[in-house]
């Protein structure tokens, strides 16, 4: 039997709130329609954001179907604040998840405040295990809701009266001006006793104060500072705070094509963003985090260093097996749903750049005890002496052929070149002569295979006759000037093929190409800012900026951005919010302000 169709919202309908360890989607309407405790990776409660309300969700609202609704973040939070303004009154509704104190509580919790007259509110809670399929054991104890399902557990502590029927819990109540009421949903472990409840109203104090007192250590001046500063607080929340790790979005299988399958699962950690990230973060004021991040690379890589994975999971596993969840229609019936990640098992040669230039621009910002990490930066180089020769399958995860990618062939030099670079500045010890003459001979055989000399440009692959927005970092990575014309020609082919209505394409996924895929796709959000910073590099501010507040213009209410954008539907696609799209709009802001100039953070010499 087939799952019934979905009824959808809009991707940027949603707000985040999390708890760095897991994170929940709420819809505007005041439905928590995607939960995974007690972390990004674990089994979702509520599902219904790929499925139907059956597949669990969490629905507080005013029963006056024309309420006026309003919402935002609290200045310099994660907690959302959504107003409902009835003819009778207005009350305000606090969702947010507090950090968790140990790994055996994980809280959030909603509060409704009532501000002037009376506003009427029904809620409906349907508590789904294992991505909605199944239907929990349900206790009331101790003045509480108690659920239960295999390893998980629930706790619903509330104070107005909550009801059990046809397997949800229910409520109706009037708030008046002056007057709260708190729930708080808490998960543990199913085999354990959980400590008495928090006080919500002392949880949010806490969780207001800790997110100002993070907001504070921002230290970027420009222009752009309210939204870069959502942006940071939006990575942090995606950072999976016991490890260090940065998840690329909390949510699976939100696709890039609706109805399609390009429909991914991105609860775990990228290499490919390794060093942009560790740039947004320490050029904007954060070593906590950037040092966090760096040990989870380090950890996550240990001990195979000839077979680097494109991803990890929170802790650095490794196996991420890829299936489907075939009781669920998907987002706007786009299927399959999947959970896991078959790209795990590719080769990407693009991750070996990333690494090693995070570790080299670790160094360089000043992080605590990277002697310990050099012996790793050795051993990931020399094997990259033998396999950078290989064809792989591009930071784009392409399910089909491997090919020679040109971006990936860059990031091979650009992980010999800070490689080198930390040697000689750093006065380590490694072959550094090898080193060199694998850099020199990469950068020779890009210019000679991998550039189309009719069209002055670079291309997708050696023998492609097509072009890839990663192209746009080439002068980023130092592997050229932006002044080169062969950069300008690149960069000038890219805007003719692949910047459409104001955004770019990763490339034109029709006819002849190594994608393996069916269907479309929206322009990626990561790559739009990647032009900024291309006509930021060849001094075309203007074009720059414009192209900047535009791109800002596509996110949502609140400042998120998923993946990708639809400039014709003018919608967002793809899951979200996206780790990729924040970080790359945090580097633009600063090479705006005149704060960053390449990848390793600085104007560099050749070594």
């Amino acid at each position: 039997m087939s799952p019934t169709p979905t009824i959808t919202h809009p991707i940027e309908d949603y707000a985040m709130i999390g708890s760095t360890h897991s994170a929940a989607l709420i819809h505007r309407n005041g439905t928590i329609e995607w939960l995974c405790m007690p972390r990004f990776d674990s089994e979702a409660i509520f599902a219904s954001l790929l499925g139907t309300s059956e597949n669990g969700e969490w629905a507080v609202r005013a029963t006056d179907p024309a309420a006026h609704i309003t919402r935002r973040y609290v200045p310099d939070t994660m907690i959302l604040e959504t107003t409902i303004q009835t003819v009778s009154g207005r009350a305000v509704v606090l969702d947010f998840m507090p950090t968790p104190v140990d790994g055996d509580l994980h809280e959030l919790v909603r509060i409704i405040h009532g501000v002037e007259g009376q506003v009427d509110f029904s809620a409906e809670l349907r508590l789904r295990f294992n991505y909605g399929a199944w239907i929990p054991w349900v206790e009331r104890r101790e003045g509480a809701i108690f659920a239960f399902a295999g390893p998980d557990a629930i706790r619903l502590s509330s104070s107005v009266d909550l009801s059990n029927t046809n397997f949800s819990t229910t409520s109706e109540f009037t708030i008046v001006a002056g007057q709260s009421v708190a729930t708080t949903l808490e998960w543990f472990p199913s085999h354990k006793i959980p400590p008495l409840p928090r006080d919500p109203y002392a949880l949010l104090r806490h969780t207001e104060a800790q997110g100002r007192l993070w907001a504070a250590q921002c230290t970027y001046n420009g222009p752009y500072a309210e939204v870069v500063r959502r942006s940071l607080m939006t990575l942090k929340a995606l950072t999976y705070q016991p490890t260090g790790g940065i998840v690329a979005a909390p949510t699976t299988s939100l696709p890039e094509d609706p109805g399609g399958g390009r429909n991914w699962d991105y609860r775990y950690c990228w290499l490919r963003d390794a060093v942009w990230t560790l740039h947004a973060l320490t050029v904007s004021g954060y070593m906590e985090e950037a040092s966090a991040w760096r040990w989870w690379l380090m950890r996550a890589t240990a001990g195979a260093p000839d077979g680097l994975q494109v991803m990890y999971g929170l802790h650095g596993e490794r196996r991420l097996t890829e299936t489907t969840l075939d009781h669920l229609a998907g987002y706007e019936n786009s299927r399959p749903v999947r959970i896991g990640n078959a790209a795990h098992e590719q080769l990407q040669l693009d991750v070996y750049g990333s690494l090693l230039g995070a570790f080299d621009a670790a160094r360089r910002d000043g992080l605590a005890d990277m002697d310990a990490v050099w012996p790793l930066q050795r051993s990931i180089a020399d094997r990259l002496l033998v396999l950078w020769r290989q064809p792989d399958s591009s930071l784009w995860e392409v399910r089909g052929p491997k090919q020679h990618f040109v971006y990936s062939k860059m990031m091979c030099w650009f992980a010999f070149d800070r490689t080198i670079a930390s040697a000689v500045d750093f006065g380590l010890e490694g072959p550094v002569d090898a080193w060199r003459a694998a850099r020199e001979e990469i950068h020779a055989e890009i210019c000679e295979k991998g550039f189309d000399v009719a069209s002055n440009s670079f291309m997708q692959y050696y023998g492609a006759d097509r072009v890839d927005a990663s192209l746009l970092q080439i002068p980023l990575l130092g592997f050229l000037p932006a002044d080169d014309p062969r950069v300008q020609g690149t960069v000038a082919r890219i805007e003719k093929e692949l910047l459409h209505n104001n955004v770019v394409y990763r490339y034109l996924p029709e006819g002849v190409t190594a994608d393996g895929l069916e269907g479309r796709e929206g322009a990626f959000l990561a790559c739009s800012f990647w032009l900024c910073d291309a006509y930021i590099m060849s001094r075309r501010m203007e074009e720059a900026r414009i192209l900047f507040e535009r791109l800002l213009s596509y996110g949502n209410d609140l400042g998120l951005f998923a993946e990708e954008y639809d400039p014709v539907a003018r919608r967002q696609l793809g899951n979200f919010p996206q780790a990729f799209s924040h970080f790359a709009l945090v580097h633009t802001a600063h090479m705006l302000a005149g704060g960053v100039i390449d990848a390793s953070g600085q104007r560099r010499r050749r070594k």
